[in-house]
């Protein structure tokens, strides 16, 4: 037994060394950051008896999204006994590390155990951000809880447990998931407090810099670009879409036009980047990535939408394409990137309906995964083609992970793997 499980973690750390990173989607917005795999091709037609190679149980509400790197498969939970919106038990804050090709789990790590200070939504629990892995470390993000650090075997590298406690909107809880890239975190931390955005040393779990925001709730993740050899983070919020220098913090642009609590994440590409929202109000914006200072209004701005943006689901930005539903419905929008002008514009996706997951596209084809546990299989292309419509038998929150010949799929109450037979 021991010797079984020596090998398994030797097995683990040289898939995590050598695995390809743009093979791996080691973010819940895959490798691109833009929703998309350059090299997955994943099975286009399953249902809840076909396809399936497994199928695992998890703990909790399946709120937070799958990460898979060569074959560890990361996700959260917060377990414990749920009393109504606001438990007066204490929560086991749950990282797991499932074998991918066996579905068994690896390892378990209980992050923290708390009484959460409040709510959370009623369609979701309390550990709704989502992991992240370079293969060397996996992060496992739990808001007032604090960031976990683990090596690739489950052992604690470091954590964070004084970024205070947030008060979000209404108590819907949290949600906003980290992001990284190389060696440094960045954590969104918008709330009815002081509002921030934190850059963190991925090694040390140590500050790098602390920026402050005039923002309130919002649930969006940062986007990491590279324009003119420097790098920005670009974040949304209710009063301005921003960027800010990677290195240091500060502010380089703004734009004003945004909507209520932004939850849909950015994507970007050739220069530019896309930022949109839809609850109480709708805006899209493609801004030009060197831009400086308040650019509303200005040429920086190449075009802007006003209808049937994304509220829940992020943007999805594929072959020059720009991807989006209206609100969380499955009325699907496709656009010119660099032009904005349609394909097709509220086009309703047959087979599925509410969406909190977002679109993903791999190997010319876009997955666009419903409430209900339906994912329709659509072309990548200018005209709206459906190619099937599957379902693995219960509701699905998460966006699904796609890698090698799999989808990745985790559903309210198990995780499912989908392939090629």
């Amino acid at each position: 037994m021991k010797i079984a499980i020596l090998l398994l973690a030797i097995s683990a750390l040289v898939t995590g060394s050598q695995a390809d990173p743009g093979a791996q989607w080691g973010h819940w917005r895959g490798p691109t950051g833009n929703g998309t795999s350059p090299s997955a091709d994943p099975p286009v037609h399953w249902n809840a008896k076909t396809h399936i190679k497994w199928r695992i149980p998890i703990p909790g509400h399946g709120s937070s999204s799958p990460v898979v790197w060569g074959d560890q498969i990361f996700v959260t939970s917060a377990v414990g006994p749920v009393e109504g919106k606001d438990p007066k038990t204490a929560q086991k804050f749950t990282l797991y590390c499932i074998d991918r090709k066996s579905g068994k789990v690896m390892w378990e790590r209980v992050a923290a155990q708390a009484v959460p200070h409040e709510g959370h939504h009623d369609h979701h629990g309390f550990a709704s951000a989502s992991p992240m892995t370079d293969g060397e470390r996996v992060f496992a993000p739990f808001g007032s809880r604090g960031l976990f650090a683990y090596d690739m075997q489950g052992n604690l590298l470091w954590s964070r447990t004084d970024f205070g406690k947030m008060r979000t909107r209404n108590g819907f809880g949290e949600g906003s998931s980290p992001t990284l890239h190389g060696d440094t975190v960045i954590v969104p931390w918008d709330h009815e407090g002081d509002s921030k955005l934190i850059a963190l040393d991925a090694e040390t779990g140590e500050d790098r810099w602390v920026t402050p925001r005039d923002e309130p709730t919002s649930w969006d993740t940062p986007l990491v670009v590279e324009h003119d050899g420097k790098k920005q983070v670009i974040t949304s919020g209710e009063k301005l879409a921003m960027g800010y220098d990677f290195e240091t913090g500060k502010e380089l642009w703004r734009c004003a036009g945004q909507t209520q609590r932004p939850v849909a994440s950015a994507v970007a590409a050739d220069g530019i980047v896309y930022i949109g929202s839809g609850f109480r109000g709708a805006y899209l914006g493609a801004f030009k990535l060197g831009s400086k200072g308040d650019i509303k209004g200005t040429e920086s701005v190449l075009w802007e939408k006003e209808e049937y943006t994304p509220d829940i689901p992020s943007l999805l930005l594929s072959n020059g394409r720009l991807y989006y539903t209206a609100r969380k419905s499955a009325i699907l929008s496709c656009v010119d990137a660099k032009t904005g002008e349609a394909h097709y514009e509220n086009q309703r996706v047959d087979g599925v309906r509410e969406l909190y997951a977002s679109p993903v596209a791999a190997a010319g084809r876009i997955y666009i995964t419903g409430r209900d546990g339906s994912t329709t299989v659509i072309k990548d292309g200018e005209d709206l083609e459906v190619l099937a419509t599957n379902s693995v038998g219960e509701p699905v929150d998460a966006t699904p992970a796609l890698v090698g010949s799999d989808i990745i799929i985790r559903g309210v109450k198990h995780l499912f793997r989908i392939t090629k037979p």
